[in-house]
């Protein structure tokens, strides 16, 4: 039997070496006892046979860059058991050049896991890393932080803190060892206690007050929130103590917002839709309205039994002043024609009718508006619909439902069911067709085929409203 041991528990580079060797020598997995020596007592592993011969590779060792990409992954995970693990898919490598690829197999299976739960504990710890201020012993200022992580990740998270806070000193304490940054160098010291944290400073209270101010109550999702953002990591965190009191107010909130963009309207609504469009193309209650773009009005018969409603319009419809006339409106028109429904017969518009966009070169790339934008531009909106009054409103995504319903739906929950509404309208959510565009692949196939069951079900529903009814559609 050979005792592997590793004396640096994260050290990738080092067991590489001892586990070529082995292979090289034909040692089976079964042959091989693997074990941490403890953390931080050396920078050399002990290997040895039963007779204390070095272990010295005979034969070349073969794996791909996708093991080696997991494995210092792996490495880094609390499991003794990833030793063996790791060493027993590379000996079946030498046989098995492509085994990696056999999503069911249980050692592939075990790899990818930890690798996962790696993966997620390096983005926590990039995500809840809280620094302080504190003054060092030559009375200059360093950032210190403290973080107890699930995996052995300070070292191989090291080189994100260098880049992102080059120009700083700083300092993250955690219970197996610290790093420190003094501009120059990175250095590590002994492990540290949560009580060598300075107490609250300045810069804590800054932050405070600045995520109190972009806390969104329409964005609100607390399943999702405690998923990405887990109760353990709640007592390094300062905001935390908000948490609960933010929660607990944002209905009030999100109905506060609401209101004040029915306020901002003090005078009657136009009452047909030529008035609407050229009062809404001086539209300037809201920051979209002010960027120089301008409002891109719906288009349609005026008494179409069909209302789609998409969330803002794009570059393409900002420049020709037609909504849905870019790439997600040519295959919204695709799918629309598959489905039977003629776009010609449906009034089209946008939740929004300024184009939201952030400059970049010469490109202006999308940005999606704020709930409080698409509530102040829902006045408009609900003009639009009393005037056209359809029997059928499609939303196509999140943000042109909720400036027709005033709240955000859960799309996935929603979607492809026609939901009643008060004034006696069907609505039919489905995605926007942007989504697809950003996919590929059989992703994409699979989200298009969804697409067209929704607009199926879509074109069913209409023909039940307008049953027995003469006009468009």
């Amino acid at each position: 039997m050979i005792a592997a041991t590793l004396a640096e528990p994260d050290d990738f580079e080092g067991w590489r070496e001892l586990a070529r060797g082995l292979v090289g020598r034909g040692c089976a997995p079964d042959d091989v006892a693997w074990s941490d020596a403890g953390e931080g007592t050396g920078d050399l592993f002990g290997v040895a046979d039963t007779e204390g011969r070095p272990v010295v590779s005979m034969r070349p060792v073969r794996a791909s860059r996708g093991f080696l990409d997991l494995a210092r992954s792996v490495i880094l995970h609390r499991d003794p058991q990833r030793l063996a693990l790791l060493y027993r898919v590379l000996w079946r490598l030498q046989r098995q050049p492509h085994l990696l690829d056999d999503a069911a197999d249980r050692d592939v299976l075990a790899l990818h896991g930890l690798a996962r739960q790696v993966r997620r504990d390096i983005h926590k710890m990039r995500a809840f890393v809280r620094f302080r201020s504190a003054q060092d012993c030559d009375g200059s200022e360093r950032m210190i932080a403290w973080f107890e992580p699930d995996h052995r990740i300070e070292r191989a998270n090291a080189d994100f803190f260098v880049r992102r806070f080059a120009n700083e000193r700083w300092s993250i304490l955690t219970p197996r060892l610290s790093l420190h940054w003094d501009g120059a160098g990175l250095f590590e010291s002994p492990p540290a206690n949560r009580s060598d944290l300075p107490s609250d400073d300045l810069t804590e209270e800054l932050w405070l007050a600045y995520y109190r101010s972009i806390f969104n109550p329409a964005r609100l999702k607390v399943g999702a929130m405690l998923k990405e953002m887990p109760r353990k990591y709640w007592k390094n965190l300062p905001e935390a103590s908000m948490i609960a009191q933010l929660v607990a107010g944002a209905q009030q909130r999100e109905a506060a917002m609401i209101d004040t963009g029915k306020t901002l309207f003090d005078e009657p609504v136009p009452g047909s839709l030529a008035e609407i469009g050229k009062a809404v193309s001086g539209c300037t209650r809201c920051a979209i309205g002010c960027n120089g773009t301008r409002a891109v009005m719906g288009e349609g018969p005026p008494q179409a039994r069909l209302m789609i409603v998409g969330e803002q319009p794009g570059d393409s419809e900002e420049i020709a002043g037609r909504p849905f006339v870019g790439p997600a409106g040519q295959l919204l028109d695709r799918h629309l024609r598959e489905a039977g429904i003629d776009r010609d017969a449906a009034y089209v518009t946008n939740a929004v009718k300024h184009f939201k966009y952030e400059p970049r070169g010469k490109r202006r790339l999308h940005q999606t508006p704020t709930a409080g934008e698409i509530d102040i531009c829902r006045w408009w909106l609900d003009g639009e619909r009393a005037i056209v009054a359809p029997r059928v409103i499609l939303a196509l995504g999140a943000s042109a439902a909720r400036g027709l319903l005033g709240r955000t739906p859960a799309i996935g929950r929603e979607r492809g069911r026609a939901i009643p509404q008060p004034d006696g309208t069907q609505l039919w959510i489905t995605v926007h067709p942007s989504y697809l565009l950003r996919l590929d692949g059989d992703a994409q196939a699979r989200e298009e085929r969804r697409f067209a069951e929704d607009l199926a079900g879509l074109a069913a529903l209409l023909d039940v409203a307008v049953s027995g009814r003469s006009g468009v559609m």
